[in-house]
């Protein structure tokens, strides 16, 4: 697993809003999601704006992968076609209404791993 998709810290993590991704800012706004999809449809390297609106700091448990394709828990959590690295069981929030736009015109339906507390 690349050090690009874990957390180099474990303070102010975030979460991305589309797959859960954890990890800090610095690594979202320099790197991105890591993961395809978002990458090519949320575009949060370099946009400082877009990773926040993207990305929350909100979010419960914390499981790490290092190969999602043969993990039962990356099957139970629908991520074995994402990226190794760490991820949210559930977040707190919502993509903003544009992005969610942008995601329907793209034929994707988000399904975020919302908590209810």
């Amino acid at each position: 697993m690349s050090m690009e998709q874990v957390p180099t810290k474990m303070s102010a993590l975030r979460a991305c809003l589309l797959c859960a991704h954890v990890k800090t800012a610095q690594q979202f706004l320099s790197d991105g999601c890591g993961n395809a999809l978002c990458d090519r449809l949320l575009g949060m390297a370099g946009d400082e704006e877009r990773m926040h609106e993207c990305t929350t700091p909100q979010f419960d448990g914390m499981i790490a992968m290092t190969s999602p394709s043969e993990s039962w828990v990356a099957k139970w959590q629908h991520l074995t076609t994402f990226k190794p690295g760490c991820y949210a069981i559930a977040v707190g929030g919502g993509l903003p209404d544009n992005v969610e736009q942008h995601l329907l015109e793209n034929n994707i339906r988000a399904r975020p791993k919302k908590w209810t507390g």
